[in-house]
This record gives structure tokens, C-alpha cells and sequence, in this order.
């Protein structure tokens, strides 16, 4: 429930952030809510990925991403995330997440997202996220990037190796996926 009244904030404190690029990337800050914790005290893992959505809403929103999706009929759903943990993040503690686009493949975009406390990360994931059409189908991630800023502005978005390994093996079927 905490995530609506986050995601709420975010939306009524939205004026006060500048407009960004797509391609600068967001930063959304927050405490570690009582609602946040597991039994050991720090914030549960499944918190961190509910954030995460909240920063790529952020990103989305400030970039005006949404509303090249939405006037093409499309809509991002996440298909794959990982994470690792450094740190735990403790009740009350204020953290910065930032979300970047880190590159693409033929079918998805990927986002990177950091957990940082004071500069120091405290955690890290990659969300491999697809872009499908309300009447069907998926976009092409190159079709997605040409729509948002085309032109010189388009940074490399080769993704890094062990990402196109990952996205190789969260795209495995069966149970040859399984090692």
C-alpha cells in the first residue's frame, strides 16, 4: 500500500523536477518506511523491485516516454529483472535510486537501477523491459528509440555483455533453462 502513497507524492511533487531527457536518466529519493522492513529489520528484497517501477514511472513521466507510448498505443511491461544486493538499506535511511536506460536488444529495452546512499551503492539491477501494442503484438526496441529522440541525441545502447548473456539465458524456454 506504501508504494500508492509513494507513487501519489511522486505525482503531486512532479512539477517541482525539471523535464529530462530520456537518455539522462531519473532520480527518485525516499526513506526506508516501517512498512519497507522484513523480520531481520532492513528493507525487504521484494520492496526494492516495487521501487524500482516507481523509478521507471519517474523516468517515464519526466522524459515524456509515457506519452510517446501512449499517443502509438503502446505500453511497457517488465519480461525479465535482476539484482544484487551490497547493502541493506535500514528503517528510516534516505536513499537515491536512479534509472537509466542502459541499451537495447532486437526486443526489449533495458533499464539500469541503482540504490545509493550517500554516493555508496547499496544495490544494483538490470530490468529487461518490453514494449508491446494495446492491439497486439510487440515493438521492435529500434522502433521504440526512433520514436522517443531521434537524430544525434541517441547514445550507444550496445548493452553491456553479461547483460546479452543474461537476456540470452531469461529467454530460454523448457527446462533446458534450468542448470
Amino acid at each position: 500500500m506504501n508504494l500508492y502513497f509513494r507513487l501519489v507524492g511522486m505525482l503531486l511533487t512532479r512539477w517541482r523536477h525539471r523535464r529530462i531527457s530520456v537518455w539522462d536518466g531519473s532520480t527518485y529519493s525516499s526513506r526506508v518506511w516501517p512498512s519497507d522492513l522484513d523480520t531481520v529489520g532492513h528493507m525487504n528484497n521484494a520492496k526494492y523491485f516495487g521501487l524500482m517501477d516507481l523509478g521507471r514511472v519517474d523516468l517515464m513521466l519526466r522524459s515524456r516516454m509515457h506519452k510517446q507510448f501512449s499517443g502509438r498505443g503502446w505500453y511497457s511491461v517488465v519480461a525479465a529483472q535482476t539484482i544484487r544486493y551490497r547493502r541493506s538499506l535500514k528503517p528510516g535511511q534516505r536513499f537515491v535510486l536512479r534509472t537509466t536506460l542502459l541499451g537495447t536488444d532486437e526486443k526489449a529495452l533495458y533499464f539500469q537501477q541503482t540504490f545509493k546512499v550517500g554516493g555508496e551503492l547499496y544495490a544494483q539491477a538490470v530490468v529487461q523491459a518490453r514494449v508491446l501494442r494495446k492491439d497486439g503484438g510487440s515493438v521492435p526496441a529500434a522502433e521504440v528509440i526512433e520514436a522517443l529522440e531521434p537524430g544525434p541525441l541517441v547514445p550507444d545502447l550496445t548493452l553491456p555483455q553479461w547483460v546479452q548473456d543474461w537476456a540470452v539465458g531469461v529467454r530460454q524456454t523448457g527446462h533446458d533453462a534450468v542448470a
